[in-house]
């Protein structure tokens, strides 16, 4: 008897020492997989692993420390929706996901989104709303996709009908304002409101196209002061004194990604259509032999003006999908995989021992006034700072990697 009870004993012992080492080795296994990103992926699947192996919460993109609804990480996230589409890696939608659900709250409020400054950059953001939306149907996302189209209703204008580009820019429209606002209002008002809105849509394009425009070069300025009063604009045309790459990428961008929910039918189609195809045919002008473009547009080896990633790859993006659909000639895909050898070639100097990706030369910021205050000149420019992986490049750089299926 009392020898069974040792045994007993013994075995209960035994069982609890094996359990725990089993639950050890269950325990160290339970992280995430170790991203792993193989030689032979495809550029864009290099660019998506590589950002979210260096910034595992989607809230960290741009070296982020707390969360913050912002156009950079929707930028990134919408080029990762994108890409999903094409290549359904789980992961991919899980990180987009992730951002979405950090901010929007039960009754459809979204955290640290301030709407009373009415700034036309926390717009952007509202594009992951829609699949997020589409897949679950929770009425939080709904409410919160009517919250930010609700701004557009308020956002202040011109008095020729443009919106203001913030609250503390009065009278002023920039061409990052296309991009930040008119891809979201053009899929709500496709989806939500029979399409009532495109006309609306369509004006923005129209007041930049007609303001902005320079005669000479066919480029578009970075801003317009409808005012006139502001130190960088123009006396005469309101407009700020340089040609910013990044501006005109934004430009670009924000027409092929309106013309996916504009119908073919509608009257003003033809018109953003056109406006592409001349922007497009003044920006091919000063592409590089490299096949990128410089950050001053025009002025390609002046002194300290450098080839920029962020608006190279917005070109590339924008001439692709422009041509893929119809919208520009074929010369353009041409063009779009020129620029996309550029930045691969001479951009990405180095693969990192993980086989993560590095695109250098990327402009961090630029705006015109502000405190402290940016001229708009171009010394102005080419001495703002730069970012390896700036957000503003590297999502491009997916989209444009996926419509090149490179």
């Amino acid at each position: 008897m009392k020898n069974s009870r040792k045994q007993s004993y013994f075995m209960s012992i035994l069982m609890a020492c094996f359990m725990t080492i089993t639950s050890c080795k269950v325990t160290s296994q339970e992280p995430a997989k170790e991203i792993l990103i193989g030689k032979n992926a495809k550029w864009s699947d290099k660019m998506a692993l590589t950002l979210m192996k260096r910034h595992p919460e989607s809230y960290m993109i741009d070296d982020a420390k707390k969360p913050k609804w912002d156009y950079v990480h929707a930028l990134v996230l919408h080029s990762i929706e994108e890409l999903y589409k094409k290549n359904p890696d789980p992961r991919y939608k899980a990180y987009v996901r992730s951002y979405v659900d950090q901010f929007v709250q039960a009754d459809g409020s979204i955290t640290t989104y301030e709407f009373e400054k009415y700034n036309i950059d926390l717009v952007l953001p509202g594009r992951l709303l829609f699949d997020v939306y589409a897949s679950s149907k929770e009425d939080k996302y709904l409410k919160a996709l009517q919250l930010i189209r609700k701004q557009l209703s308020e956002q202040p204008r011109t008095q020729s009908g443009g919106f203001w580009h913030k609250q503390i820019y009065p009278n002023q429209m920039w061409l990052d304002g296309l991009y930040m606002g008119e891809p979201f209002y053009a899929e709500y008002t496709a989806k939500f409101e029979n399409g009532k809105s495109f006309d609306d849509i369509a004006k923005q394009f129209e007041v930049i196209q007609l303001k902005a425009t320079d005669p000479k070069t066919g480029l578009l300025y970075h801003g317009w002061d409808e005012s006139k009063q502001m130190p960088w604009a123009n006396k005469e045309t309101g407009n700020s004194p340089n040609f910013w790459s990044r501006s005109l990428g934004w430009y670009v961008m924000a027409l092929v990604d309106v013309l996916d929910y504009m119908p073919k039918d509608h009257p003003k189609r033809k018109e953003l259509i056109q406006y592409l195809n001349n922007v497009s045919e003044a920006l091919l002008k000063f592409q590089d032999k490299s096949g990128l473009w410089y950050q001053v547009t025009d002025k390609g080896g002046e002194k300290d003006n450098y080839l920029e990633a962020s608006g190279s790859a917005m070109f590339s993006y924008a001439f692709a999908k422009g041509a893929n659909k119809g919208y520009l000639p074929s010369k353009f895909k041409k063009a779009a995989n020129k620029a996309f050898d550029g930045l691969t070639t001479v951009l990405i100097k180095k693969v990192d021992q993980d086989g993560g990706i590095t695109l250098t030369n990327c402009c961090q910021v630029a705006g015109l006034g502000g405190n402290p205050y940016r001229d708009g000149s171009y010394e102005y420019y080419v001495n703002e700072r730069k970012k390896d992986n700036d957000p503003k490049a590297t999502g491009p750089f997916i989209l444009a990697a996926l419509e090149l299926n490179r």
